[in-house]
C-alpha cells in the first residue's frame, strides 16, 4: 500500500509540474527569444498600440515620441518636444493621449501632431504629474496622478497632496476623483468588457482591482496581488502583466502565471503591438524589447 501511495503520489507531482509549465509557457510563443529592437535612449516609457498595431513609446528625459513601425521594425520620431509625455494610449479616434508631464498636462494629440490640452488642474490646483491612462468603453479616461518630483519643475512640493486616479467622462466636461487613498498609484488598464479596471499602487507594492460603474465610478475595490508596476497590459485571456523586474504575468485570480526576465535594472512599461496584438513590447531603461506571444492584446 505504501508504495502504490508513493506512486500515486509521484504520478501526480509529476502531473502538476507538466500543467504548471504548460501553463506558464503557454502566454510564450514556442521558442521565442527576446529581443533587442534598440537601446539608445535614456529613459523609454509609455508604449500605446494604434488600430495599425505600431507601438508608440516616450524617451522622457530626452523629450520625444518615438514611432515603432509594425511593418518593417523601423523607428521614427513622431513627436519632439513632447510635453515630456510619460503615458500614452490611444482613444477610439485613433488621437495618441499623452500624459505631458512637463506642465502636468493630459494632452489629445492627432496624427499630425496638433495638440489639445484636456486637463492641467484639478479644482484649482495644479495636477500632481499624470503618469498612465486608460479609457473606457464610452470614451470616458482615467489617469492616475502621482507625484515624482523632477528636476525640471520649478515647484518642489504637490498642490494636491493626495495621490488619486481621476475619470474624464466622455463628453470632457467633468472631472472627478474615483479612488483615493493610495500611496503612489502609478500603473493602470482596464478590461475589455468594461467591467474591472486595474490600478497599480507602486508605493504601496500592491495592486487592485475595482468594478466600473456606468457612470465611470470605481466600487469594490479589492487587493488583486501584493505586486506593484509601473507600467501593465492585458492580454485577450484577461492576465495581467506588471513591470518592475522583467515582467509577471498573473492570471485575472491573481496567480502568478509567468515572468519574462530582462536584463536591465528596471522594466518600466509593457503593451502588445504588430498586426496581429501578438508582440509584447517593453520598454526597458533605455532599450526597447519585442517578444512573440501565442496570446493577443485586445483593442476596442
Amino acid at each position: 500500500m505504501e508504495y502504490k501511495l508513493q506512486y500515486f503520489s509521484a504520478i501526480l507531482l509529476i502531473v502538476f509540474i507538466t500543467s504548471c509549465k504548460a501553463q506558464h509557457s503557454s502566454v510564450v510563443k514556442e521558442n521565442a527569444k527576446l529581443v533587442q529592437v534598440s537601446n539608445e535612449y535614456s529613459f523609454t516609457e509609455g508604449p500605446a498600440s494604434d488600430k495599425f498595431g505600431n507601438v508608440y513609446f516616450t524617451d522622457q528625459p530626452n523629450d520625444k515620441i518615438i514611432k515603432w513601425d509594425a511593418a518593417n521594425n523601423s523607428l521614427s520620431i513622431f513627436k519632439e518636444p513632447a510635453g515630456r509625455a510619460n503615458g500614452l494610449y490611444f482613444d477610439h479616434n485613433d488621437k495618441l493621449l499623452a500624459a505631458a508631464d512637463e506642465n502636468n498636462e493630459l494632452w489629445r494629440i492627432d496624427s499630425n501632431g496638433n495638440i489639445d490640452t484636456l486637463i492641467t488642474t484639478f479644482e484649482g490646483k495644479k495636477l500632481n504629474g499624470p503618469n498612465d491612462i486608460w479609457v473606457d468603453l464610452s470614451g470616458g479616461i482615467y489617469f492616475t496622478d502621482p507625484y515624482y518630483q523632477r528636476e525640471y519643475w520649478s515647484r518642489t512640493s504637490a498642490d494636491i497632496k493626495e495621490k488619486n486616479v481621476y475619470y474624464i467622462s466622455p463628453d470632457m466636461k467633468q472631472v472627478s476623483i474615483v479612488a483615493e487613498g493610495l500611496t503612489q498609484p502609478n500603473g493602470i488598464i482596464g478590461t475589455p468588457d468594461g467591467k474591472i479596471l486595474y490600478v497599480a499602487d507602486i508605493g504601496d507594492k500592491k495592486t487592485y482591482s475595482f468594478s466600473i460603474q456606468d457612470d465611470g465610478k470605481l466600487k469594490n475595490r479589492k487587493l488583486f496581488t501584493d505586486m506593484g508596476s509601473d507600467g501593465m497590459t492585458i492580454d485577450n485571456q484577461g492576465n495581467i502583466y506588471l513591470t518592475g523586474d522583467g515582467v509577471t504575468i498573473f492570471n485575472k485570480n491573481g496567480k502568478q502565471i509567468h515572468h519574462i526576465a530582462v536584463d536591465e535594472k528596471w522594466t518600466a512599461n509593457v503593451t502588445f503591438g504588430g498586426k496581429n496584438q501578438d508582440i509584447l513590447f517593453i520598454t526597458a531603461m533605455g532599450s526597447i524589447y519585442t517578444l512573440k506571444m501565442n496570446v493577443n492584446g485586445v483593442r476596442y
